[in-house]
């Protein structure tokens, strides 16, 4: 076959990834994705490093174009720029996929005959996999992190949604990437019957243990709270212009008028935007009401503080009052969304950078859960529910979560419904409710299985009234997180690497 139809399938096959998760959510693509771009390295037809581009810009391409609405329609930048930047945006993230083949290839052992063949075959399938988790891992951290179109995510509801409470959607994202890898050795490699028979069950395993574990029951209800979740819909093109701070605080104000008396209401990411300082009055105002009516208020506002150096620097916090107390900052920023890289060169360049929000200072790293009444809420705001392990470690000391957003900046794209099942994850990790609150939408109530009770369509303002529940217990992945599942792919890894110093592979790559 010849190169380019080679680069070409691999392109296809990361193409297919995003169609898995939501709103697609097409499951079975991610074997055809995962299983065909992993026989493309085993048959070798192109570099290794040039497969890996291009499966990353078949991935990143689809699975995040939603970036483009972003910086074209809200940062008014001319199609060509936003288009070249989002270029720049996916060629970065190709590289992670870039690493990874280029990995596997050294990494891989070369079969032989008889008993190296067969243990060659079987190992390879699992470096794959096991690598695949690995670069998931570095993509949590590197440069901020972007963890992002996990396969784990497409799997909420199949048998391998049951091993996110025990490994987190990294676990998830093995086990569907064991099954491809496996599938692929059982069905297209030349094994002895007993190989593939083995091939198969090993496929099978992870989907096996999942239909196993649906029956635990991790965590278990205590209470029942009543909630009122406020979905604005303020048009983001036109919503930090001085004249509609007003016009805002009422429409918030009147949407709420008739939820008051229910155990928690909650606005979402920048709900107003008055500074903290400048909106006291008010603050003061919904506090009061609050206490006088058992409801704790929850809302997004942005704060400003004196730096060290006399500077002034923004922060995007969430504050409780009435019933509720306590303050959140956000924590994990987003570069060019909440701070601009290089600002001196690119700020400016799009008018999205010269917004206050987009040069926010981070909060604190370990802060204490908000106080609704008798509950303890984590708090996630926008793209930080991402970060599994941060949710994770707030939610530890929480009785449910709570994540606010601002999901306009992505218009009617995939994105917004990629964060929504995002959320739906860490709530089923946690075994925890979570609530959600997004200013045009997706606003949401989310219960510990990670089921959506109850939503608001898109694009409309309104308010999401329901009950949910206060669970106790944890699951194993809130009590141990995924660490541990890093530390045997890692060492897997290691093993894999001493095992090529025995029989490398010297195939150019």
């Amino acid at each position: 076959m010849p190169k380019a139809l080679v680069l070409l399938a691999a392109l296809a096959c990361g193409a297919l990834l995003p169609l898995t998760l939501a709103p697609f959510d097409w499951w079975p693509l991610g074997l055809v994705s995962i299983g065909g771009w992993f026989w493309l390295l085993n048959r070798r037809a192109a570099p290794a490093w040039a497969l890996g581009l291009a499966y990353g810009l078949g991935k990143f391409g689809v699975g995040v174009s939603w970036v483009y609405v972003s910086i074209h329609t809200y940062g008014n930048a001319s199609p060509p720029l936003a288009t070249l930047l989002v270029l720049i945006f996916v060629a970065g993230l190709s590289l992670f996929t870039l690493a990874h083949a280029r990995l596997y290839a050294w990494l891989r052992i070369a079969p032989q005959s008889g008993v190296r063949q067969r243990s060659a075959r079987l190992s390879n399938a699992w470096l794959f996999a096991a690598s695949w988790v690995a670069f998931e891992w570095v993509l949590n951290w590197f440069l901020t992190g972007f963890p992002w179109l996990y396969p784990g995510y497409g799997h909420l509801q199949t048998p391998l949604a049951n091993l996110l409470p025990v490994g987190g959607v990294s676990l998830a994202s093995l086990g569907i990437v064991v099954t491809a890898c496996f599938l692929v050795s059982a069905l297209f490699d030349r094994h002895p019957p007993a190989v593939r028979a083995a091939s198969a069950a090993i496929a099978a395993t992870p989907w096996l243990i999942g239909l196993v574990l649906s029956a635990t029951q991790w965590v278990e209800p205590q209470a029942t709270r009543s909630a009122a979740l406020v979905q604005g819909n303020v048009d983001q093109a036109v919503k930090w212009n001085r004249e509609n701070r007003m016009p805002i605080i009422n429409r918030y104000q009147d949407l709420t008028e008739p939820h008051w008396g229910r155990d928690l209401i909650l606005w979402p990411e920048a709900a107003i935007t008055l500074f903290e300082h400048e909106a006291t009055p008010w603050l003061q105002r919904w506090g009061e009401r609050g206490q006088a009516s058992g409801t704790s208020l929850v809302l997004g506002v942005p704060s400003v503080e004196t730096a060290a150096d006399g500077d002034y620097q923004f922060q995007n916090a969430a504050i409780a009052i009435g019933q509720g107390d306590g303050r959140y900052v956000k924590r994990r920023l987003v570069p060019f969304g909440d701070y601009v890289p290089f600002e001196s060169t690119l700020r400016g360049l799009i008018e999205f950078f010269d917004l206050p929000m987009s040069r926010a200072a981070p909060g604190p790293w370990q802060q204490p859960p908000l106080t609704l009444g008798e509950d303890r809420a984590a708090m996630a705001i926008c793209y930080e529910i991402a970060y599994a392990n941060l949710t994770r470690n707030a939610a530890k000391q929480a009785d449910l979560i709570l994540t606010i957003t601002n999901d306009t900046w992505f218009g009617r794209s995939i994105g917004p419904l990629q964060h929504l099942q995002i959320a739906q994850a860490r709530a089923l990790e946690n075994g925890r409710w979570l609530l959600r609150a997004a200013n045009n939408g997706v606003t949401a109530f989310i219960d510990h299985r990670g089921r959506v009770r109850g939503r608001l369509a898109q694009f409309e303002r309104g308010v999401l009234v329901g009950d949910f529940q206060i669970m106790a217990g944890r699951t194993p992945y809130s009590r141990f997180g995924d660490g541990w599942l890093v530390a045997v792919c890692l060492g897997s890894l290691l093993v894999l690497a001493f095992m090529r110093g025995v029989a490398p592979s010297r195939t150019p790559s």
